[in-house]
């Protein structure tokens, strides 16, 4: 049987079944973040301490926007609006803006095959550069070898809205030098100053990249949801719904660790329009991004 705790002291959820194998660590303060995951015995997901939340933003929900907006500004429907900048050093909107909310657990199922954890966020005040209500509802559906993200956005404002979703984990390989990404692309993402996109070029398609000691910010337009991740230890694979796909891959200043980021959206979406979805009042906007693990 699956059991959760809650430590409210930290407001962290910690989800486990009976012999262990699966763990996960919530941590509501920081957007929901799924800041630990073992699936099958394996740790895949692990604490990036010393590096801080506020820097890695690990395993973050994001939203309105997946990267960066320069400047912080865009126009949408013949008005321009600006996102505070969060992103210091190269003076961009960073993220998105439900990385450090709190997110309510509002129910969850328990039994000896599976965890459902139900989270939800309200957000009722418009914010700068976004003025516009929605609910996001979040549910982890753990099990031996798999989880599902399940994410969904409803717009409860009285206007259309533009977004693009990501979700921003990191995972640790025993060898990231002797780990590869697998995946099917016929164009990356140019970019240039500040992290910003520039443009798109053509690839190779059904691209292996070995990791080695490359490093990587780079993002693909995916034409398969598929990805794969093949360590020494195990072997992930990413499944994605719905139609915009891209790849975000991202080594930080940390040995063995390598962030695998599904988006819709690539860096400056609400100006390159690059993936860019709206969402119009009371409509509902959903994606699943799944995980299963095989060991080696």
């Amino acid at each position: 049987m699956y059991a959760l705790q809650h430590i409210k002291a930290q407001n962290i959820l910690e989800v486990k079944n009976a012999k262990a194998s699966v763990y996960g660590k919530i941590y509501l303060d920081e957007g929901a973040s799924l800041q630990e995951l073992k699936l099958n015995n394996k740790a895949i997901i692990q604490d990036l301490s010393p590096l801080p939340y506020s820097t890695t933003y690990a395993s973050s929900i994001l939203f309105p926007f997946a990267n960066r907006i320069k400047d912080g500004s865009y126009e949408f429907e013949g008005e321009t609006f600006q996102f505070n900048i969060n992103q210091k050093e190269e003076q961009n909107a960073l993220h998105g803006l439900v990385y450090n909310k709190t997110f309510q657990l509002v129910n969850s199922q328990l039994t000896a095959d599976t965890a459902t954890i139900s989270l939800e966020y309200i957000e009722k005040k418009v914010s700068k550069g976004f003025p516009y209500t929605y609910t996001i509802k979040l549910d982890y559906v753990f099990a031996e070898t798999s989880i599902d993200v399940k994410l969904s956005v409803v717009n409860t404002s009285t206007k259309t809205f533009p977004f693009t979703l990501g979700w921003h984990p990191y995972f640790t390989s025993a060898n990231l030098y002797e780990s590869k990404l697998i995946f099917d692309s016929k164009e990356k993402l140019i970019i240039g100053a500040r992290n910003i996109t520039e443009g798109t070029t053509t690839i190779k398609t059904n691209n292996a990249l070995k990791i080695e000691d490359n490093f990587l910010d780079d993002c693909w337009i995916l034409n398969s949801d598929k990805v794969l991740f093949e360590t020494p230890e195990y072997n992930l694979q990413f499944n994605a719904t719905g139609n915009n796909n891209f790849l975000q891959a991202y080594t930080p200043p940390k040995a063995n660790t390598i962030a695998i980021e599904p988006t819709t959206g690539v860096s400056n979406s609400f100006n390159n329009k690059i993936g860019l979805n709206t969402l119009k009042p009371s409509e509902t906007y959903a994606i699943t991004w799944t995980i299963t693990i095989q060991n080696n």
